[in-house]
Protein backbone atom coordinates (compact mmCIF):
# COMPACT_ATOMS: atom_id res chain seq x y z
CA UNK A 1 0.00 0.00 0.00
CA UNK A 2 1.17 3.37 -1.13
CA UNK A 3 -0.87 6.73 -1.46
CA UNK A 4 0.57 9.51 -3.54
CA UNK A 5 0.92 11.70 -0.27
CA UNK A 6 2.51 11.49 3.19
CA UNK A 7 -1.00 12.38 4.90
CA UNK A 8 -3.15 10.11 3.04
CA UNK A 9 -0.53 7.40 3.88
CA UNK A 10 -0.77 7.84 7.45
CA UNK A 11 -4.48 8.23 7.58
CA UNK A 12 -5.03 5.04 6.01
CA UNK A 13 -2.73 3.15 8.61
CA UNK A 14 -3.94 4.73 11.63
CA UNK A 15 -7.30 4.12 10.01
CA UNK A 16 -6.32 0.54 9.87
CA UNK A 17 -5.09 0.33 13.22
CA UNK A 18 -8.03 1.94 14.71
CA UNK A 19 -10.42 -0.89 12.86
CA UNK A 20 -8.14 -3.21 14.00
CA UNK A 21 -9.07 -2.02 17.68
CA UNK A 22 -12.40 -1.73 17.00
CA UNK A 23 -12.70 -5.50 14.71
CA UNK A 24 -10.35 -7.22 17.78
CA UNK A 25 -12.46 -5.58 20.52
CA UNK A 26 -16.11 -7.07 18.54
CA UNK A 27 -14.67 -10.15 18.87
CA UNK A 28 -14.23 -9.71 22.37
CA UNK A 29 -18.31 -10.23 22.74
CA UNK A 30 -17.98 -13.92 23.46
CA UNK A 31 -14.66 -15.06 22.55
CA UNK A 32 -13.00 -18.73 23.35
CA UNK A 33 -10.70 -18.53 26.49
CA UNK A 34 -7.66 -19.39 24.53
CA UNK A 35 -8.44 -16.59 22.16
CA UNK A 36 -8.56 -13.78 24.40
CA UNK A 37 -5.34 -13.25 24.94
CA UNK A 38 -4.21 -13.20 21.09
CA UNK A 39 -7.24 -10.09 20.90
CA UNK A 40 -6.38 -8.16 23.57
CA UNK A 41 -2.74 -7.85 21.53
CA UNK A 42 -3.80 -7.72 18.45
CA UNK A 43 -6.18 -4.48 20.26
CA UNK A 44 -2.95 -2.88 21.80
CA UNK A 45 -1.33 -3.74 18.26
CA UNK A 46 -4.19 -2.02 16.18
CA UNK A 47 -4.34 1.02 19.21
CA UNK A 48 -0.13 1.74 18.71
CA UNK A 49 -0.93 1.81 14.53
CA UNK A 50 -3.09 4.74 15.15
CA UNK A 51 -1.86 6.48 17.84
CA UNK A 52 1.82 6.40 16.34
CA UNK A 53 0.61 7.24 12.93
CA UNK A 54 -2.57 9.70 13.80
CA UNK A 55 -0.50 12.62 14.59
CA UNK A 56 1.42 12.61 11.12
CA UNK A 57 -1.93 12.83 9.66
CA UNK A 58 -2.32 16.89 10.92
CA UNK A 59 1.40 17.56 10.62
CA UNK A 60 1.69 15.99 6.99
CA UNK A 61 -1.42 17.59 5.52
CA UNK A 62 0.06 20.63 4.00
CA UNK A 63 1.90 18.23 1.82
CA UNK A 64 -1.23 17.76 -0.18
CA UNK A 65 -3.93 15.41 0.26
CA UNK A 66 -5.99 13.35 -2.49
CA UNK A 67 -9.26 14.65 -0.55
CA UNK A 68 -8.81 17.71 -1.38
CA UNK A 69 -8.44 17.39 -5.07
CA UNK A 70 -11.82 16.24 -7.65
CA UNK A 71 -11.98 12.63 -5.18
CA UNK A 72 -13.02 14.31 -2.09
CA UNK A 73 -16.98 14.01 -3.24
CA UNK A 74 -16.87 10.39 -4.35
CA UNK A 75 -15.24 9.94 -0.92
CA UNK A 76 -18.23 11.29 0.72
CA UNK A 77 -20.36 9.11 -1.22
CA UNK A 78 -18.66 5.76 -0.69
CA UNK A 79 -18.66 6.57 2.68
CA UNK A 80 -22.46 7.75 2.96
CA UNK A 81 -23.46 4.40 1.16
CA UNK A 82 -21.54 2.56 3.07
CA UNK A 83 -22.61 3.53 6.28
CA UNK A 84 -26.21 3.27 5.12
CA UNK A 85 -25.64 -0.02 3.89
CA UNK A 86 -24.54 -1.15 6.81
CA UNK A 87 -27.23 0.30 8.95
CA UNK A 88 -30.20 -0.77 7.20
CA UNK A 89 -28.84 -4.01 6.76
CA UNK A 90 -28.46 -4.50 10.35
CA UNK A 91 -31.91 -2.91 11.08
CA UNK A 92 -33.27 -5.70 8.65
CA UNK A 93 -30.96 -8.34 10.17
CA UNK A 94 -32.21 -7.60 13.55
CA UNK A 95 -35.76 -7.52 13.02
CA UNK A 96 -36.33 -10.43 11.16
CA UNK A 97 -34.44 -12.42 13.91
CA UNK A 98 -31.23 -12.54 12.24
CA UNK A 99 -29.17 -10.09 14.57
CA UNK A 100 -26.40 -12.88 15.02
CA UNK A 101 -25.09 -12.03 11.55
CA UNK A 102 -25.06 -8.31 12.01
CA UNK A 103 -20.91 -8.71 12.62
CA UNK A 104 -20.66 -10.66 9.13
CA UNK A 105 -22.80 -8.10 7.01
CA UNK A 106 -21.17 -5.27 8.60
CA UNK A 107 -17.80 -6.82 7.99
CA UNK A 108 -18.91 -7.81 4.31
CA UNK A 109 -19.90 -3.96 3.70
CA UNK A 110 -16.69 -2.73 4.83
CA UNK A 111 -14.66 -5.13 2.70
CA UNK A 112 -16.77 -4.64 -0.85
CA UNK A 113 -16.05 -0.71 0.44
CA UNK A 114 -12.88 -1.22 -0.25
CA UNK A 115 -13.06 -1.74 -3.68
CA UNK A 116 -14.36 1.57 -4.81
CA UNK A 117 -12.67 3.49 -2.60
CA UNK A 118 -9.14 1.77 -3.52
CA UNK A 119 -10.07 2.41 -7.44
CA UNK A 120 -11.31 5.62 -7.32
CA UNK A 121 -10.55 7.58 -4.40
CA UNK A 122 -7.13 6.58 -3.74
CA UNK A 123 -5.90 4.99 -6.53
CA UNK A 124 -4.38 2.13 -4.58
CA UNK A 125 -4.87 -1.48 -6.18
CA UNK A 126 -3.91 -2.76 -2.65
CA UNK A 127 -6.69 -1.44 -0.71
CA UNK A 128 -8.98 -3.01 -3.22
CA UNK A 129 -6.71 -6.44 -2.95
CA UNK A 130 -8.04 -6.10 0.80
CA UNK A 131 -11.45 -5.48 -0.02
CA UNK A 132 -11.43 -8.88 -2.10
CA UNK A 133 -9.71 -10.72 0.19
CA UNK A 134 -11.71 -9.84 2.90
CA UNK A 135 -14.68 -10.57 0.68
CA UNK A 136 -13.70 -14.06 -0.33
CA UNK A 137 -13.08 -15.18 3.13
CA UNK A 138 -16.29 -14.04 4.30
CA UNK A 139 -17.62 -15.96 1.59
CA UNK A 140 -15.90 -18.99 2.32
CA UNK A 141 -17.35 -19.15 6.19
CA UNK A 142 -20.84 -18.99 5.89
CA UNK A 143 -21.18 -23.03 6.17
CA UNK A 144 -19.08 -22.75 8.95
CA UNK A 145 -21.26 -19.81 10.24
CA UNK A 146 -24.33 -21.70 9.99
CA UNK A 147 -23.43 -24.51 11.85
CA UNK A 148 -22.99 -22.24 14.78
CA UNK A 149 -24.76 -20.44 17.41
CA UNK A 150 -24.54 -16.84 19.14
CA UNK A 151 -23.26 -14.12 17.31
CA UNK A 152 -20.57 -13.79 14.23
CA UNK A 153 -18.30 -11.21 15.74
CA UNK A 154 -16.44 -14.40 17.61
CA UNK A 155 -15.42 -15.53 13.76
CA UNK A 156 -15.74 -12.42 11.71
CA UNK A 157 -14.09 -9.81 14.57
CA UNK A 158 -10.83 -11.81 14.55
CA UNK A 159 -10.37 -12.24 10.30
CA UNK A 160 -11.18 -8.85 9.74
CA UNK A 161 -8.71 -7.60 12.73
CA UNK A 162 -5.71 -9.87 11.47
CA UNK A 163 -6.40 -8.68 7.89
CA UNK A 164 -6.50 -5.33 8.92
CA UNK A 165 -3.68 -5.51 11.02
CA UNK A 166 -1.57 -6.76 8.89
CA UNK A 167 -2.44 -4.38 5.92
CA UNK A 168 -1.47 -1.77 8.45
CA UNK A 169 1.60 -2.84 9.20
CA UNK A 170 2.41 -2.89 5.69
CA UNK A 171 1.46 0.63 5.35
CA UNK A 172 3.49 1.05 8.02
CA UNK A 173 6.89 -0.03 7.07
CA UNK A 174 5.96 1.55 3.33
CA UNK A 175 5.55 4.54 4.79
CA UNK A 176 9.15 4.36 6.64
CA UNK A 177 10.20 3.26 3.40
CA UNK A 178 9.14 6.56 1.86
CA UNK A 179 9.27 9.54 4.14
CA UNK A 180 10.94 7.85 7.36
CA UNK A 181 8.89 7.70 10.77
CA UNK A 182 5.96 9.60 11.04
CA UNK A 183 6.99 13.19 12.66
CA UNK A 184 6.19 14.37 15.87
Amino acid sequence: MLAEFPANQAFTVAWFGLMTLVWFGWAQEDPPTKARLWLGIGSVLGLALAGFFGPAVVTRWSDGNIIDGATGPVFAVVTVIEVLAALLGSIWLHRTGKGRWIAWWIAMVVALHFIPLGLIVLGDLSVVILGCVQAAMLLAIIPSLKRQSGTTSRVVGPMMGATLLIFGLAGAMAYAARWGLPPW
